[in-house]
């Protein structure tokens, strides 16, 4: 299929891989998406993001960047700058976006400030959080304890009785911050907005207690999806703002993926993800493809809106 868009002849490079906890997943997504690309006949390199990714950059001729990194360094602002800096559009997120949305303790206060609706939480330092019982908190058991910048559900615990806080405090370690939430119970949504439209909702039922990184990743989980979810029309539309809200709030552009819980006082935004994944069982494609945008479609329309910002706007095309 002939390359559309945009970027139709234009040297395309999919970054992927690079240093962080989500490698794994990283690589599947840009496998995916460099072969959905190279079958619409776009000029194509893969690379796996090392410390020498600008060398290759310039090396390749690369005039766009399919962002494709998840984790540190692709999707907290830092892959962004560098791109900013180097003048070549790059798909997904601006580096503020990206920032913000990454470190979840920041996000949440941009989301509150916008009127979106979030769960209660104390924000403490790993050391700290190794000190406290659940008797110190400001709201009672169950809570969710979670790394503040991490993706893909990376050391997430929650904690339903006093005997799994040890479990939660050596799932975090011994570096960074924490956020410990109050645990909403209800239905788990996530909600795809590409620019500043909706596309839908999936509604996520997980076999495992929580929706989990095995949960997301590992064949045979169990985990059922619901297209559309199970839900009166009046309470999806008002999750749904919720999302949009939330992708607004934190000044994104492109594509993301809003996690929210529909809870006995309405719908809680959990977190935006501004970098979704692109595997084959990754939910931003399904719910393209619920709406009749198959996944080629869908990386195109995401491939159009790549930019890249100051210091050299305008630079390549941008």
């Amino acid at each position: 299929m002939k390359a559309i868009g945009r970027f139709q002849g234009r040297r395309v490079a999919v970054v992927y891989g690079g240093l962080s906890h989500e490698r794994a997943v990283s690589l599947n997504t840009g496998a995916a998406i460099a072969n959905a690309l190279r079958a619409r006949g776009h000029n194509l390199v893969e690379l796996d993001a090392g410390r020498d990714l600008p060398a290759r950059l310039l090396a390749e001729g690369v005039e766009v960047v399919f962002n494709a990194l998840h984790g540190t360094y692709g999707e907290d602002g830092r892959i962004q700058g560098l791109l900013d800096w180097m003048g070549i559009p790059y798909t997904g997120e601006g580096l503020e976006a990206s920032h913000l949305a990454f470190n979840k303790a920041h996000a949440k206060i941009m989301l509150r400030h916008a009127g979106v609706a979030v769960a209660p939480d104390m924000l403490v330092s790993a050391a700290t959080l190794a000190t406290l019982t659940p008797a110190d908190l400001s709201f009672p058991l169950p809570v969710v304890v979670k790394p503040v910048a991490e993706g893909s559900s990376v050391g997430v615990t929650i904690v339903h009785t006093p005997a799994d806080w040890a479990r939660a405090v050596a799932a975090i370690g011994s570096v960074g911050e924490v956020l410990v939430e109050r645990f909403v119970a209800g239905p788990e949504l996530s909600i795809a907005v590409l620019g500043d439209t909706v596309l839908g909702a999936v509604e996520i039922e997980a076999a495992r207690t929580f929706y989990d990184y095995d949960a997301k990743y590992a064949a045979g989980s169990g985990t059922r999806y619901h297209l559309p979810p199970r839900l009166d029309a009046d309470t999806l539309a008002a999750a749904e703002a919720q999302a949009l809200g939330a992708h607004r709030a934190l000044g994104c552009r492109a594509v993301t993926r809003t996690d929210v819980i529909v809870g006995a006082d309405g719908p809680v935004v959990l977190e935006v993800n501004t970098l979704p994944g692109m595997t084959a069982t990754s939910l931003v494609p399904k719910i393209a493809a619920a709406r009749g945008l198959p996944f080629g479609e869908l990386l195109e329309c995401i491939l159009d809106q790549a930019r890249c910002g100051p210091p050299q706007e305008g630079a390549h095309g941008s």
